[in-house]
């Protein structure tokens, strides 16, 4: 996938990250035209340079290509330094000194084109040392508001950064440091209320039995009644039986008997415990009948002589 581009394009990117937010976007195509137009302008003075050194010396071709040359690269320097004070947030007296000194050293190219070669260089009127002197004072102006700007833009970067680094330290006054019984007091407080659970299983309310020891002296426990021993078969069954525990799933017990069979053993139920109540009664009976039966007859025999009389 193609890298993302910049919304305001390429250069607004490359002034943002190693100057800063631009001021304004005709300072950024002013500045780089410049800056990039100065170093174009050198390479051209560097190529018309050589190939005029291929034709012979001081002769009409040769001075032809080296004059234009010499002219490009004496303008490629001021140029590129008034782009620099362009590209950088400085004030507007600094710009109007650098323009200044660009307009200086365009006056020392033209006065060179027109004296080179016939008064350059102790040929004819010798114009030489004007022309460098005026190129001097245009190109000292450039270079010293170049050097202003450059200052201006670092100190201003170093204030930035110390305001930065002031905010940060008034952020970390303002948090003071907290003692453990704070933090204590702030998490008791957190978890005021709060019923904890292990494994999803809800807390719950109940009441318990308390027996004394000596309730227990006169009485026989069966510490192997109603105890089952289970032994797990394997980790499946570890994991159910985990997963049951933590309330995350419920076992469930299916009968394999259907409505039927259960009301038929209900019906033999009932008949069994009618059995059981008839035959407790026959006993009953049997047992009054027996301890009644000799004093009936006493009494029978007793009433029997009464009538004799």
């Amino acid at each position: 996938m193609a890298a993302e581009q910049a919304v305001d394009g390429y250069l607004f990117d490359i002034y943002r990250r190693y100057i800063g937010e631009p001021d304004d976007r005709t300072d950024v195509y002013v500045g780089f035209g410049l800056f990039l137009g100065g170093i174009g302008l050198a390479i051209v003075g560097l190529v018309l340079f050589v190939w005029g050194s291929t034709f012979e010396a001081r002769t009409a071709d040769y001075f032809a290509w080296v004059g234009p040359a010499y002219g490009v690269a004496m303008g490629s320097l001021p140029v590129t330094m008034l782009g620099i004070v362009v590209l950088l947030p400085s004030e507007r007296r600094m710009l109007y000194t650098s323009i200044a000194g660009v307009a200086i050293t365009i006056a020392a190219i033209v006065g060179f084109l027109v004296v080179y070669p016939q008064d350059w260089n102790g040929y004819g009127a010798d114009y030489t040392v004007q022309v460098i002197a005026v190129y001097a004072i245009g190109l000292a102006g450039i270079t010293a508001s170049t050097g202003a700007a450059l200052i201006a833009h670092y100190l201003d970067m170093a204030q930035q950064a110390e305001v930065v680094t002031t905010d940060t330290d008034t952020d970390e006054d303002d948090d003071p440091e907290l003692s453990d019984a704070e933090i204590q007091r702030d998490i008791d407080d957190a978890m005021e209320g709060v019923e904890l659970s292990w494994g999803g299983v809800e807390q719950t309310e109940h009441k318990r039995l308390n027996f004394s020891s000596n309730d227990l002296d006169d009485v026989e426990i069966d510490t192997d009644a109603g105890t089952t021993t289970t032994r797990s078969s394997g980790v499946d069954q570890q994991v159910a039986g985990l997963k049951g525990l933590k309330g995350g799933e419920t076992k469930q017990t299916t009968s394999s008997s259907t409505v039927d069979d259960q009301t038929a053993k209900l019906k033999e139920l009932r008949e069994q415990q009618r059995a059981e109540e008839q035959a407790t009664a026959e006993d009953d009976g049997g047992a009054v009948e027996t301890v009644t039966k000799p004093v009936g007859t006493l009494f029978e025999r007793f009433r029997d002589l009464v009538k004799r009389n």
